[in-house]
This record gives structure tokens, sequence and C-alpha cells, in this order.
């Protein structure tokens, strides 16, 4: 069994073209995730799967390795799995375990790594694991860009929406009661079901939520949910680099 974590970076996006490469702090976005994945103790191998050249050159100048992944692979999913198989030269293993972590979250937790990858070892009747973190705001709840969670009573997803879920039919959701939980975009999978998961196409749920897990769901996998305190900051515009910045800088100081 080996464990790879790979970070999916995509030079394309709709808010903040070129986002991997922006500077922060005297670096660029992706070697800091590379950087912060790399201080983890569990994975074998860690990996940037990118559709561009220049991302790559980033990550090879900040030590790391990078694999080159087609530019329309329909998810993250995909494109970690595309790139542990070019990276091999061949198929993982079943037992293998994967670790999905965004590109865009300069200030993650490497024990959050760790945790996801323990939890699938520990216990193989979990197809796949993630994180959630307390919600700590009524206007999160409304949200719809934030990821709500409802668990069952071993911290199994059982479902995930932008909508505020549970809905609280008598009263308005209560955040300090702790049954609101925001779901933070880290995954690991083991490598059969990774397999499994691939080979589907996008289901009614996933492309109405846009929200990839869903198909997991929809197969029937299990998936196991840690809970952290981390809030998961991440860059998804310019504005959100400059806050990011501050912070890094703050914490290196």
């Amino acid at each position: 069994m080996k464990t790879y974590a790979l970070i999916p970076s995509r030079f394309g996006s709709s808010r903040f073209p070129g986002k991997p490469l922006a500077m922060l702090a005297g670096k660029p976005l992706v070697a800091w995730v590379v950087e912060a994945v790399r201080r983890a103790k569990t994975p074998d191998v860690v990996l940037v799967a990118t559709d561009d050249e220049r991302i790559a050159e980033a990550v090879r100048k900040c030590g790391g390795e990078a694999v080159m992944t087609p530019s329309d692979l329909p998810s993250g999913t995909d494109r970690i799995a595309f790139a542990a198989r070019a990276y091999l030269g061949g198929d993982f293993g079943d037992d293998d375990l994967l670790v999905n972590v965004q590109g865009d979250e300069p200030l993650l937790d490497p024990a959050l790594v760790d945790a996801l990858a323990a939890k699938l070892r520990d216990a193989p009747r979990w197809s796949m694991a993630t994180a959630v973190t307390p919600i700590a705001s009524a206007d999160d709840i409304a949200a719809k860009s934030v990821v709500k969670v409802v668990l069952d009573r071993d911290d199994g997803a059982l479902y995930f929406s932008r909508a505020p879920i549970p809905f609280n039919r008598d009263h308005a959701p209560d955040p300090a009661g702790g049954l609101y939980v925001r779901h933070l975009g880290i995954y690991a999978y083991r490598g059969a079901f990774l397999k499994r998961y691939i080979a589907e196409p996008p289901c009614a749920l996933e492309t109405t939520e846009k929200l990839e897990q869903l198909r997991a769901l929809w197969m029937g996998a299990k998936i196991a949910v840690v809970r952290t305190k981390d809030e998961g900051v991440g860059v998804d515009t310019p504005e959100d680099a400059v806050r990011v910045e501050r912070l890094l800088l703050a914490r290196n100081a």
C-alpha cells in the first residue's frame, strides 16, 4: 500500500486566470501548497497534476514533481487519477490511497492529509474520506457557496448540499448547536473505489448541485468524515490572494 498526495492545478479559472502562479509573499501559490503537503508525514509521493507547462515549471523550481494532464478532464478527481497513472506508467493499486488536495489552499494543515489517509487505512469499510469544519454563522448556513454536510452517528456523510441542511422546520438555523458543518474540499480515495468512480459518468445529483462527491454517494459509497477546526482558507479571487498573503506573512514572521 502506498499513499499518493495529488494537487490538481489548472491555469484556467473564470474568476482568477493563472491563479496557481499568483505570487504570494515571494512564491507562487502552487509552491506554497506543495510545501504544505510535503510537511505531511503519510504521503510516499507528492505530485502536482496540471494542464499547463508554466505551472509545471514553477513546481519544479520549488523542488516538487509535476505531471501533465489534459485540459478537458471533467473534474479534479479525474485529473488526479490520470496523473497517478501517468506517474506510475500504469495503474495504481486497489489498496493504494490517493489524497486529492485543493491547489488553492496554501494554509492547509498537513496533519489533515495524514488524518484522512489514516481514516481509510484503519477502517476498510470506507471507500473515501473528506473533512468538515463547524459553521460559525447563520449567513454561512444560507450561502450557496458554502457546502453543508449531514452526518450519521459514525461521522459518515449522508448528503452534501449548497442548501441549508439539515433544514430546521420550526426555527432559524442555529450555528451554535454544532449540527451544521461545512465541507472542506480535500478527499482521500481507496484505489479500488477511485477506479470505479472515474468509470461512472456524472449523475443528476452531481450536475444539479455541482458537487462531484455526490457521484460517490449515488454509487453507494461510504464516505468517512474527519472533523477539523481548520477553516480551509482558499484563494478564489485576486482579493483572496491579498488576504491570504497577509496571513502567510504573519505566520512566517
